[in-house]
C-alpha cells in the first residue's frame, strides 16, 4: 500500500506549476537536481564502463543516420515530447531547464574530470554516477515543474497506468538499451547496472525529494 502521508507528484499544467506554493524550495530542488544529474551523466561517461541505456540508443541511431550524437539526442527528445500529448502531459519549466542545463553540465564535468584508470576506481565512479543520476532526477522532478522529455514520459505513464515509477523507469531503460544495442550502440557493464538500478533508486529518492504542495 502506498504511504498517503508522503508528498506525491501531481499532474499539473505549466500555469498550475508556476502558481503552486513553495516556489523557493521547488526552484532549489529544480536547479540542484539538474546540476547533480548533469554531473552524474558526465561522471558515468568518464567511468568508461559503457553508456547509459538512452545514450546507447542515441549512439546506435547516430551510426545509422548522417546525424551527430547530440543532434540525435535533441531530435529523439522532441519525438518523445509528441508522446506526451495523448497522456495530457504538459512541458513546463523543468522541461525547458532539463533541455538546456543537463548537457552543458555534463560537458563541463567531462572537461574538468581526468580519465579514470583502474577497474576499482571505474566501478566506484560508475556506482557514484548512477546514484547521482537517480538523486538528481528525484530532485528536479520532485520540484513539480514537469520533467524532461524522457522523464516526463515516465511520469505520464505513471499517472496514466498507476504503475510505480520504479517499474516504468526500468522498462523504459531496458527498451532503450535493447533498441540501441540492435542498432549498434556500445554496451558495457555500466549499461546493465544503470538500467537495472536507476529506477529503484529514483523511486527511493522520491520519498525525500518530492515537494509537498498540497499542505500549506
Amino acid at each position: 500500500m502506498p504511504d498517503s502521508s508522503r508528498p506525491r507528484l501531481l499532474p499539473m499544467t505549466p500555469r498550475q506549476q508556476l502558481r503552486a506554493p513553495r516556489k523557493a524550495r521547488r526552484l532549489t530542488h529544480l536547479v540542484l537536481g539538474l546540476l547533480i544529474l548533469g554531473v552524474g551523466v558526465g561522471l558515468f561517461v568518464r567511468a568508461g564502463l559503457g553508456l547509459s541505456p538512452w545514450d546507447v540508443l542515441h549512439q546506435g541511431i547516430s551510426t545509422r543516420l548522417p546525424l551527430s550524437f547530440g543532434t540525435v539526442i535533441v531530435l529523439l527528445g522532441l519525438t518523445i515530447l509528441l508522446l506526451w500529448i495523448p497522456m495530457k502531459q504538459w512541458p513546463g519549466l523543468g522541461t525547458v531547464a532539463n533541455t538546456f542545463a543537463v548537457g552543458p553540465v555534463a560537458d563541463l564535468t567531462i572537461s574538468v574530470m581526468p580519465e579514470i584508470h583502474g577497474i576499482g576506481w571505474q566501478l566506484a565512479a560508475m556506482a557514484a554516477a548512477t546514484v547521482l543520476a537517480a538523486l538528481g532526477t528525484g530532485l528536479y522532478i520532485g520540484a513539480q515543474f514537469s520533467g524532461g522529455p524522457r522523464d516526463g514520459l515516465m511520469t505520464g505513464l505513471h499517472f496514466k497506468t498507476g504503475l510505480s515509477v520504479r517499474l516504468i523507469r526500468t522498462v523504459m531503460e531496458l527498451t532503450a538499451l535493447g533498441a540501441g544495442w540492435l542498432l549498434g550502440g556500445v554496451v558495457g557493464i555500466g549499461t546493465a547496472v544503470f538500467a537495472l538500478s536507476v529506477g529503484p533508486l529514483t523511486q527511493f529518492f522520491f520519498r525525500y525529494t518530492v515537494v509537498d504542495i498540497e499542505r500549506r
